[in-house]
């Protein structure tokens, strides 16, 4: 019976704007570790898991040692799906607000076999917010959806796992002496993201650059507050060696951000200034791309739209994450052929990942020939 459902969706299956549909008739459940899945039901549960990372990670405006995720599984006859929600604190979410959020899931009144679409918008109706929560249901729904098609999102989408970018590898801001440690650390990385807007900018490049001359990436965090001192910033980076500039100043200064994009020798891409799809419209003329996160656009889902959608404006793509396990990291580089530039390097900050996926070798994104986003779950959760 399976192998002829298989079959049939195998032969019915289609990916339209990133979302693809599958049979399944759906009911949800909040229960942790429900391991039983009744024929024809989808069984929602998830567990709260707290992410050690390996340094303290200092941006413009904040420190912290841990990040708080949601893990998510959906289970159908049989089959299985892992999602993920990561919630740094800057975000508003926490293991409360998804719990919260999670329990009013109620997927029951689905029978359309191909219905992703329109349950991932009920999920999205549920209640406002909770971005990161709605992304650990999404992600979950594609991972399941690519294992009962036997086959990987990226090969659903049509997508060329050769095409995947370099990742860059994260360094937050702190001492010279720790900044040196940490590239020391990501050697085998082809380019390196430097967060600033801490007020020891040119000492941070400085460090960096007394141990590679990779390209480098910045990423401001809203850190800096006058335009001309950002403009004088922005060339002495370029002659670092710097090749875009990430959210340079808040997100409120729409004037001064598009009066320094027009001026900057150097690519401004937005990323605290856009979360959702809807957010993209007037970007252009402000920013020259976009950094797209799952956390905050609510999953793979809307973010193939908005990549397509920045695409369209002409604008750089950028794909990002927070801190997460390979599980979130994994379904955010199915999209990673689409875009000019990746982020995804999330999970290799923790010491504590309970899965296995996507991998990075000499730089570059390198995909898991394995069904869904990829993930194989190794720690003992969920």
């Amino acid at each position: 019976m399976k192998k002829n459902r298989r079959s049939f969706i195998k032969g019915s299956a289609i990916a339209l704007s990133g979302s693809l549909l599958v049979p399944i008739a759906c009911q949800s459940s909040s229960k942790p570790g429900n391991n039983k899945t009744a024929a024809g039901k989808l069984t929602l549960s998830f567990e709260p898991y707290e992410l050690q990372l390996k340094h303290t990670f200092t941006l413009a405006s904040s420190s912290r040692t841990t990040t708080p995720v949601m893990l998510t599984k959906l289970e159908y006859d049989g089959y299985t799906g892992y999602g993920e929600a990561s919630m740094p604190p800057y975000l508003g979410e926490s293991h409360e607000t998804a719990q919260r959020f999670l329990s009013k899931v109620d997927l029951s009144g689905f029978s359309d076999p191909f219905l992703t679409e329109d349950i991932l918008a009920y999920i999205d109706s549920i209640a406002p917010g909770n971005c990161a929560a709605k992304a650990s249901v999404d992600i979950a729904l594609h991972d399941l959806i690519g294992n009962i098609l036997e086959i990987p999102l990226y090969k659903l989408w049509g997508l060329n796992p050769d095409h995947t970018p370099n990742t860059s590898f994260t360094i937050a801001i702190d001492t010279p002496e720790v900044v040196r440690q940490k590239v020391l650390e990501a050697a085998d990385f082809r380019i390196l993201k430097v967060k600033l807007g801490g007020g020891n900018d040119r000492e941070m490049i400085n460090a960096v650059r007394e141990i590679t001359d990779v390209p480098l990436c910045v990423d401001v965090n809203q850190g800096w507050t006058d335009k001309h001192t950002a403009l004088d910033l922005i060339h002495w980076l370029k002659e670092q060696g710097v090749v875009f500039i990430e959210q340079p100043m808040p997100v409120e200064d729409l004037d001064e951000i598009a009066w320094l994009t027009e001026k900057s020798p150097l690519p401004v891409i937005a990323d605290e200034a856009v979360q959702r799809l809807k957010d993209m419209i007037g970007l252009k003329g402000i920013y020259s791309g976009v950094n797209i996160k799952q956390m905050k656009c609510t999953g793979l889902r809307e973010a193939w739209k908005m990549i397509n959608f920045a695409r369209a404006y002409g604008m750089t793509v950028m794909l990002g994450c927070m801190t997460e396990t390979s599980c979130g990291v994994s379904a955010a580089a199915q999209l990673s052929p689409m875009v000019d530039f990746a982020d995804l390097d999330g999970n290799l900050l923790i010491s504590n990942d309970v899965f296995e996926g996507v991998k990075v070798i000499d730089g570059k994104l390198t995909l898991p020939d394995r069904p869904g986003i990829g993930v194989i779950k190794t720690g003992d959760i969920l």
